[in-house]
């Protein structure tokens, strides 16, 4: 047995304030990968459209490099960041924070498992409201309310699995094993972990509306403060949310699913 899961909670603004304080400690280390992530997804976008005319073997190939790339960024983000958290007396640097071929290679596998369950789960929602087909409300109703309950799942979904890459590299875990994890981790931290996710995307929000509502200046300046401030605190109180809710947990060394679905 691995102690290391267990039933436990984070304060939100205790997670912001620390990822606040790594933040300005590692800015350039942290948002020059940032940087590289952005770059590496724009230049994909351009050469697809300049080798799509080419050839498509070749601007397959060039995807697939990309994609191992921006999947080797982000993994050694997290990396970084965790090791930071973990290491407060040694020097960190990026290039210890690599990513390991097997990690990126269960990561790409882990992502699929990630989508399938949150393709499963809307599948799933629908085929228990189908019943009501033969009760006599309008198919356009009962259509409506499957799409918005759908909707609702993959989000509570997308929540309670999406800390599985962070298994991947803290504890080489296998792709599934990982999603088992991130269940078993986020039960009973859902409303703290929505709560968080909704911070960030306040500002993003307001930079659509500023723009919507015809601030295009403001709304620039709001875009500017998400991109070198909030993406990357962003990045950084995930890791952290991570990190504060194992060294909480302790329980089975392999969750399964069914008693960590609520």
């Amino acid at each position: 047995m691995i102690d290391f899961l267990k039933e436990s909670t984070f304060a939100v603004n205790d997670v912001i304030r620390t990822a606040w304080d790594i933040l300005k400690k590692e800015y350039l280390s942290i948002a020059g990968i940032g940087l590289m992530m952005f770059v590496t997804w724009n230049l994909s976008s351009f050469m697809a459209l300049y080798f799509g005319e080419i050839n498509i073997g070749v601007n397959l190939f060039m995807a697939f490099i990309f994609i191992l790339l921006y999947v080797g960024l982000q993994l050694t983000l997290f990396k970084y960041i965790l090791k930071i958290l973990d290491e407060n007396d040694v020097h960190v640097t990026v290039q210890n924070s690599l990513p390991s071929r097997k990690q990126v290679l269960f990561f790409l596998l882990g992502t699929l498992y990630f989508i399938i369950c949150i393709v499963l789960v809307y599948l799933l929602i629908g085929i228990l409201l189908l019943p009501f087909v033969y009760t006599g409300i309008s198919v356009n109703i009962i259509a409506q309310i499957a799409i918005s309950t759908g909707i609702i799942g993959m989000l509570i979904t997308w929540v309670r699995i999406s800390f599985f890459p962070f298994f991947i590299i803290d504890r080489n875990t296998w792709p599934f094993q990982s999603i088992r994890f991130s269940l078993a981790i986020t039960r009973g931290n859902f409303t703290k972990l929505l709560l968080l996710l909704i911070f960030f995307a306040i500002f993003h929000l307001l930079s659509l509306y500023l723009n919507y509502a015809g601030y295009p200046m403001i709304s620039a300046l709001v875009s500017i403060v998400n991109s070198f401030l909030i993406v990357p605190l962003s990045s950084v109180a995930i890791a952290v949310a991570y990190r504060k809710m194992m060294n909480e947990y302790v329980g089975d060394a392999d969750p399964d699913i069914i008693h960590n679905l609520i």
